[in-house]
């Protein structure tokens, strides 16, 4: 279960300040600064039920990431309240803290330890994550010589293993070739057989299409719409 009780999260942009010639060249070095406020989102209020696949659409900018990463902690609410009953599981920015330096065999010990796993856990799954994300013949080679799509394909598989009730999902199935983003489909197929709670970000209309029961229309960080999914998509596409 996810509430949001009217939540509004605000960025501060800065801008520096304009000054005399004579104040540029004796503060050169300690910069002053404006700080214009940026609404990412503003007054939101949703409730999430258990075992809901919710897709999130809007435009670039209009606070679909920003609202995952309030639900998942990363960022705090500017004001409102969030309740969430459940573990979470953010699969956003796959792959970020990969060290180019160490192997893939390194680097999945190394992220399943950030993403919570114990050393124990990464052991017993080690092989069916090297092997769902197709890379058995790169597992000792340095993660810098590998393709950005292996890595994408790496840390999603390393973020499936998760047992979480929750998942957060932001373009995962941007991840890798046709062929992995079949394999990106059936794990959420898997998720949604299991009774999982779901709220899926994409620009993939036909795919949000698919799996979800209900979306949500984000435009400037408020809801503007929320529904069926044939019919908000058919909204969106013909409004924003």
């Amino acid at each position: 279960m996810i509430v949001l009780d009217d939540i509004t999260k605000i960025f501060k942009i800065p801008h520096e300040r304009k000054r005399t010639l004579y104040h540029r060249l004796v503060s050169i070095v300690k910069r002053r600064y404006d700080f214009e406020p940026l609404h990412a989102l503003r007054n939101i209020s949703l409730s999430i039920a258990d075992g809901e696949f919710i897709g999130i659409i809007g435009r670039n900018g209009s606070g679909k990431s920003t609202l995952l990463k309030i639900i998942s902690r990363i960022y705090c609410p500017s004001s409102g309240k969030v309740h969430v009953k459940g573990d979470v599981f953010p699969m956003l920015e796959l792959g970020i803290g990969f060290q180019p330096e160490f192997s893939c065999r390194e680097n999945v010990f190394l992220q399943g330890v950030v993403l919570g796993f114990t050393r124990k856990e990464i052991v017993k799954r080690f092989d069916e994550i090297i092997a769902y994300a197709e890379l058995e013949r790169f597992v000792d080679a340095k993660l810098g010589t590998l393709s950005s799509g292996m890595l994408m394909r790496l840390g999603f598989s390393i973020a499936a293993q998760s047992d979480a009730s929750i998942f957060l999902v932001d373009e995962a199935f941007a991840v890798g070739d046709r062929a992995f983003g079949a394999k990106c489909e059936q794990k959420f197929r898997q998720f949604k057989s299991e009774g999982k709670t779901v709220l899926l970000v994409s620009h993939d209309l036909h795919t949000v299409q698919h799996f979800c029961s209900r979306v949500i229309v984000l435009q400037d960080g408020q809801i503007v719409n929320e529904g069926d999914p044939q019919a908000m998509i058919a909204w969106y596409s013909a409004k924003l």
